[in-house]
């Protein structure tokens, strides 16, 4: 009895130490990891959490850039919501953009790609042709689509006439205008060509073998088949194509200088969204209000506009996707 009371003596004694060893192992892993994590944590928190919480303070704040901070509370939020004239449009286009110029993005580029793995001989040559559009300058690209699409002297509506068919405004008609820029998207879908080109070529030619022994047809080895196998390519597309379009600003801004006569020039001051508001988005209305307009604590709103649109946008798709990938388990 003696013996087993100093042996659970001894390792009650030796508990504390055992213990304060693996808190220094624990502390050490911890620190260890940390240390390996701090490029990312210092970039999430320079270029991520740092703009955000700022732009979340300037939405409270009245402020141009010179004078002091002023706290306001909502009133910036009311202001965007309910006086400014340009918040609403701009989100209707901005939407508009988002569902039918994305929509026929993706459908554009995975059917060209699709056309494209098909091709026997020639293959190169067309993959090149679609390609090159999408190295085109942004602004330059515009500005000739502008010149292209002028109703008066364009060479897109000379011919439509001559054989007969109507003639749109384009980019100086408010119904025409969007549509002018989903055309622009499309003309320069070479990105997504490419990368469903890669997909598609990865799909396994055994099961296209066995369909066919089976009986399937085009349309059904496309819908049981090939859209399964790149259903991640396909988000991964949409994802992107709507980050870009909250991001639209290039090329609408220079479509509608262009449109409108103002091409350049110093001293010159243009209000975005020509004609009739029908071309302006929410990063323009961003740019007018603070360094056109330098009211800060606007622009910040509309900011966290976008960015919450984005999150509801990326979040009710990546939800949907595991939804499909549920069902298919």
């Amino acid at each position: 009895m003696t013996s087993v009371s100093a042996t659970d003596q001894a390792v009650r004694a030796a508990a504390p130490a055992q213990e304060y060893t693996l808190r220094r192992k624990r502390r050490r892993e911890v620190l260890r990891n940390v240390a390996f994590l701090s490029p990312w944590l210092l970039g999430v928190g320079l270029f991520f959490l740092y703009p955000l919480f700022s732009t979340i303070y300037f939405s409270f704040v009245k402020y141009d850039g010179y004078a002091p901070p002023e706290v306001v509370g909502l009133r910036n939020w009311k202001y965007v919501f309910t006086d400014f004239p340009n918040f609403w449009p701009a989100m209707q286009n901005t939407l508009w953009l988002v569902i039918i110029m994305v929509s026929l993005r993706v459908a554009f580029g995975l059917g060209i790609g699709l056309l494209i793995t098909k091709i026997k001989t020639g293959a190169g040559f067309f993959r090149t042709a679609f390609y090159l559009p999408y190295l085109a300058p942004p602004v330059a690209a515009t500005m000739s689509f502008a010149f292209l699409l002028n109703p008066g002297t364009g060479p897109v509506n000379n011919i439509l006439g001559a054989i007969g068919l109507p003639q749109p405004g384009w980019f100086n008609d408010p119904t025409w205008s969007k549509p002018a820029l989903t055309v622009l998207a499309i003309w320069g879908i070479g990105d997504l060509m490419v990368i469903f080109m890669a997909s598609l070529l990865d799909v396994p030619k055994e099961q296209y073998e066995a369909s066919e022994l089976d009986g399937a047809g085009a349309l059904r080895r496309f819908q049981h088949i090939t859209l399964p196998n790149i259903s991640p390519i396909i988000l991964f597309a949409v994802v992107t194509g709507i980050i870009q379009a909250m991001q639209y600003y290039t090329q609408p801004l220079v479509a509608g200088k262009v449109a409108s006569g103002v091409i350049g020039g110093s001293g010159q001051q243009f209000e975005p969204g020509y004609p009739d508001k029908s071309t302006l988005t929410l990063p323009q209305v961003v740019y007018n209000l603070g360094f056109q307009r330098f009211d800060i604590g606007s622009a910040s709103v509309v900011a966290l506009v976008l960015f919450v649109l984005s999150m509801i946008f990326t979040g009710l798709l990546m939800r949907r996707r595991g939804g499909l990938l549920s069902a298919e388990d």
